[in-house]
């Protein structure tokens, strides 16, 4: 069974494939960056614009708004993404024992 992304479960998601928009960060040049989510590390976010180039972005120190399903949009502090999504879903995990 597959879980859809919703506004609770997103930090537990793969975020690839996701629109995304850069809301606040500690680098004031890389906010309002916007594109798609291409690929993540464990600290970065590298984004897609739409002039075709990629932005490394640091997760720690930002915000972000996430663009879902059904013109559905969820905003998330970059500290909650830290870690790839199998190592954050073992923390839920791991707490739900």
């Amino acid at each position: 069974m597959v879980m859809k992304r919703t506004p609770r479960n997103i930090v537990y998601h793969e975020l690839i494939g996701l629109g995304v928009e850069v809301k606040n960060h500690t680098d004031p040049s890389i906010i309002g960056t916007e594109g798609e989510v291409i690929y993540e590390s464990r600290n970065m976010l590298f984004i897609r614009q739409r002039d075709g180039s990629v932005r490394k972005v640091p997760k720690e120190v930002g915000e972000f708004l996430f663009k879902l399903e059904r013109n559905r949009s969820v905003r998330v502090s970059g500290l909650r993404l830290l870690g790839r999504p199998e190592e954050r879903l073992k923390k839920v995990r791991g707490g739900l024992k």
